[in-house]
């Protein structure tokens, strides 16, 4: 599947007059004149060497004559002081000039790195950029990270009128001095004094200036990592950087995997090893990972974003491979979105790619041990086949058979059943949803005999032709956020005008549909699996997992509904529920 964005022209400002302002006239004049120097990434100067240009693709000498301290000593007098990380810049410029010392501390090395703003470079991911969730950036030295921090700064602070403060650990988003540069718009910016105070910057940038984004570049210590998580539970987007080149690097790294939820080893039971095909002992995610996107930048313009973070985590753990989004630039500006089941990164290239399974969020309590069966879950959008053109052409042609829909009225005069063309939503939740609901719907393949289309909500956003093709038949579109038996049922219902005493009160659906977030779902799905799997057909009791007052109130109401009893046992925040047999 490819989709193709409108084209749009970077635009790219630099003053690089102003770095070759600090250079020695030896080395300033062949740069004034070189025909690339728009291309042009550092200038390195090193004692007792020839001055060194780096271009995007090579490198050249810019002089026969060899650094002398005095050349040196020349531009260290003409930039601002060197911070704790031998770094230092040029007022209200986005250059760096890194400093190599001896072991007397003398300097004797400098790497000037010209920054550049460019305007449009966040347009491959300019909708995740305003969803509101949080964004991590991977990608090697060079690839332009900052540069896309310092855009995102700017299109959220004044495109989207946000609040947005960045946290400037070396003046590298912001640039030198004082002011902050122009480039990062409306945003404010907080000063580090040293690099192992990130951190604390970040904790205050919260608690004192009520920010509705912040920006960090290069979360690189354990510390860091836990400042972030922490602000993301005070509920502030996070748009950050950090070392690695692939989601991959962040699960073998044990200072920064809290970044993507934390790695733990779990010990299965006997009858869950079997189930998965796997060793007793597994690694799975301990947490929610505090950033829900990510974002690998192989090159300047070609980009891999993970949607779901939480999920390609458990598929990586799994041994499975996940199916990214692989998002380009071509030279007239167009940006192609493509997603491949044979597509990998370079380190999950194989032959044979394992085929997919759904993976849980979070494998815990009884599911974990594998003392019951959940609920048939569809596979994710994202693992699944994912060519939603080929899907809607298998669709399109499938016509049903003269004389097979029939119409009965409704309570309120409505023709029944009602005739629902699904786009991507597992069959196996709709499935189970209209038998359950025992609702008047019926399924088809037929888009010109369909009187309603049900499809995620992230698909009608970036699908304009099942839009159009909908608009053309005059079909009405019901979206739903998830692929989730909660959304569905409540799509399924609003559809049919079903109010809440038509729903059978014999299974837990009524109160699945009227809770809100994901744990209350979770620990009401548990408590029904318990007492369907186990306590009823096995006659024994069964311990739930340690849940809040709120949550538990809801279990016993469901455990009620059973005609069985249960009781609260142990004390907070370990306080949990165990159902007996009748």
């Amino acid at each position: 599947m490819e989709l193709k964005l409108p084209p749009h022209r970077m635009q790219i400002t630099d003053d690089l007059d102003k770095l070759l302002e600090i250079l020695p006239s030896n080395i300033k004049q062949p740069l004034e004149n070189h025909p690339q120097k728009n291309s042009l990434i550092e200038i390195v100067l090193d004692l007792g060497r020839k001055p060194e240009a780096r271009f995007s693709h090579r490198t050249e000498y810019l002089s026969d004559q060899l650094i002398t301290r005095e050349d040196i000593t020349h531009c260290v007098a003409r930039v601002g002081n060197f911070s704790a990380d031998n770094r230092a810049g040029i007022e209200r410029t986005l250059h760096r000039i890194s400093a190599i010392r001896n072991r007397q501390g003398d300097i004797i090395g400098l790497t000037c790195r010209i920054g550049r703003a460019v305007f449009g470079t966040i347009l491959m991911i300019k909708e995740l950029v305003e969803s509101g969730q949080s964004i991590l950036l991977l990608g090697r030295p060079g690839v332009g990270k900052t540069t896309a921090l310092r855009e995102i700064a700017r299109v959220l602070a004044d495109e989207l009128e946000k609040r947005v403060v960045i946290i400037d650990t070396s003046n590298e988003i912001a640039g030198d001095g004082d002011v902050p540069h122009p480039a990062i718009g409306r945003a404010r910016r907080m000063q580090v004094a040293r690099p192992e105070l990130q951190h604390q910057v970040m904790i205050e940038a919260v608690e004192n200036h009520m920010p509705e984004v912040i920006i960090i570049d290069e979360i690189g210590t354990e510390l860091e990592a836990l400042a972030a998580r922490t602000i993301a539970e005070r509920g502030v987007q996070l748009v950050g950087t950090a070392h690695g080149n692939h989601l991959e690097n962040l699960i073998k790294n044990p200072t920064l995997s809290d970044l993507i939820g934390g790695i733990q080893s779990v010990t299965l039971g006997d009858e869950e090893a079997r189930r998965r095909g796997s060793q007793k002992t597994v690694l799975e995610r301990k947490a929610p990972p505090t950033f829900e996107i990510a974002v690998e930048m192989w090159e300047r313009q070609k980009w891999v974003v993970h949607e779901d973070v939480a999920q390609t985590v458990d598929y990586l753990l799994r041994g499975k491979q996940p199916i990214p989004q692989l998002r380009q630039v071509n030279d007239e500006g167009e940006v192609s979105i493509t997603r491949d089941p044979s597509f990998s990164s370079p380190q999950q290239v194989s032959t044979n790619p394992p085929t997919l399974i759904d993976i849980p969020n979070k494998p815990t309590g009884l599911r974990a041990q594998g003392k019951m069966t959940p609920l048939p879950i569809a596979p994710h959008p994202q693992s699944i086949h994912n060519d939603f053109e080929e899907m809607l052409a298998n669709s399109w042609y499938q016509l049903e058979k003269t004389g097979q829909k029939m119409r009965t009225p409704g309570p309120n005069g409505e023709d029944f059943p009602i005739y629902l063309y699904p786009y991507g939503i597992g069959k196996s939740h709709l499935d189970h949803v209209i038998s359950i609901l025992k609702l008047p719907i019926v399924l088809t393949k037929d888009l010109d005999s369909a009187d309603a289309v049900l499809a995620l909500r992230s698909q009608v956003k970036h699908h304009s032709k099942l839009v159009q093709l909908a608009k053309e038949r005059q079909l009405p579109i019901k979206s739903i956020k998830s692929n989730s038996i909660p959304h569905i049922s409540r799509a399924l219902k609003e559809l049919v005008s079903l109010e809440d005493g038509n729903e059978p009160e014999s299974l837990d659906i009524r109160v699945l549909t009227r809770v809100g977030s994901d744990d209350e779902i979770e620990a009401l799905e548990e408590a029904r699996l318990a007492v369907e799997q186990i306590v009823i057909p096995q006659g024994q009791p069964v311990e739930l997992l340690p849940r809040s007052a709120k949550v538990r109130k809801m279990q016993h109401e469901l455990i009620e509904h059973y005609r069985l009893r249960s009781d609260s046992f142990g004390d907070e925040p370990n306080r949990r529920l165990r159902i007996y047999p009748a």
